[in-house]
């Protein structure tokens, strides 16, 4: 089969077109023929070498597909109710730049109805780490009000839409007004540009000096501290990712007088049984919005596997707003 390989650890162009052998799915997964793969923030830090591939996980980047199941375990094929021929989307630690890719059963969901293969490609990664995240992790409620840093990114355009789908009121952060713009467009009650305006400021100014309920981080470092100022009483910081770099300082006091919770987690390394049970809860909660288009994915751009460089190079310039996608088919 054709994939798209890391040469070398370094810059895009050490993304190249490659053939491999085609992989065997085994007890508790399925063989996916992919038609599209999700390209993301993790695969990039893979081909600079600061991401290591979990044990066990394929060496190809990728962490998201779609297309059509090829075989897999009958058994557990049966009892998630899918069978070969279905249409569905995968998260995966790692081998999604393939035209074939093995996935556990349990982390594939039907493609919702309506969405190509495309637009499914775009789904796995942003929104089982939303859900982790969000409403797991940061226990987000109706009503309540969540910060988004960087909601022109994958993950910002679907937290954005998932917490205003789910009640809560959102405001989000991006780089340029059009950017922002573009968050009141996907449904952001307030966007910031954070070039322009502090956003601790215009966060105290935007809810009457409370605060937010649950920020979703992707820059730490320098952030952190100024997010816990933003934060209400009992309010979550969630990190997800450390752009800004992986240390901080904080105001303890503040924690403490405010009941803060400071968190994060990564997704790649977790058990499939975890990324299982978030994928029960998209189905049942989130999928039916997808159905109804209360809820859609943003494509910024599709490539061919053979231009898998130039979607990394428009990944690090941050030029794009939503996903980016490979197309095999």
């Amino acid at each position: 089969m054709q994939v798209v390989e890391i040469s070398a650890f370094g810059a895009p162009e050490v993304l190249r077109l490659a053939e491999r052998e085609r992989p065997v799915a085994g007890a508790g997964e399925l063989l996916i023929r992919v038609t599209a793969s999700g390209v993301n923030r993790p695969d990039v830090l893979q081909r600079t070498g600061n991401y290591p591939v979990p044990p066990g996980a394929s060496d190809i980047p990728g962490l998201e597909v779609a297309g059509v199941i090829e075989s897999g375990d009958a058994a557990a094929l049966a009892e998630a109710g899918l069978k070969i021929g279905d249409r569905v989307c995968a998260l995966v630690a790692g081998g999604g730049y393939a035209q074939w890719c093995v996935a556990p059963v349990g982390q594939c969901l039907p493609v919702p109805e309506g969405l190509d293969d495309v637009a499914a490609a775009a789904l796995p990664e942003t929104f089982f780490t939303v859900w982790s995240n969000v409403f797991d992790r940061g226990r987000l409620q109706a009503g309540e009000t969540l910060l988004v840093q960087g909601g022109t990114s994958g993950i910002g355009v679907t937290a954005i839409q998932m917490a205003k789908a789910r009640g809560a009121v959102v405001i989000a952060t991006a780089g340029s007004d059009e950017k922002c713009a573009a968050c009141k467009a996907l449904g952001a009650d307030h966007a910031i540009n954070y070039r322009t305006q502090d956003f601790v400021a215009a966060v105290a100014d935007i809810t009457g000096g409370r605060g937010v309920d649950v920020i979703l981080d992707m820059v730490a470092g320098a952030y952190v501290a100024r997010e816990i100022d933003c934060l209400a009483e009992d309010g979550r910081l969630v990190i997800i990712a450390v752009q800004g770099g992986m240390k901080a300082e904080i105001n303890a006091g503040l924690v403490l007088r405010r009941r803060l919770t400071v968190t994060g987690s990564t997704l790649r390394p977790r058990p499939v049984a975890f990324k299982a049970a978030i994928a029960r809860s998209l189905r049942e909660h989130v999928w039916p919005l997808l159905a109804s288009g209360a809820i859609k994915p943003v494509i910024h751009q599709v490539f061919a596997p053979a231009q898998a460089a130039e979607s990394h190079a428009l990944m690090e310039s941050n030029r794009h707003i939503g996903k980016l996608v490979l197309r095999w088919s």
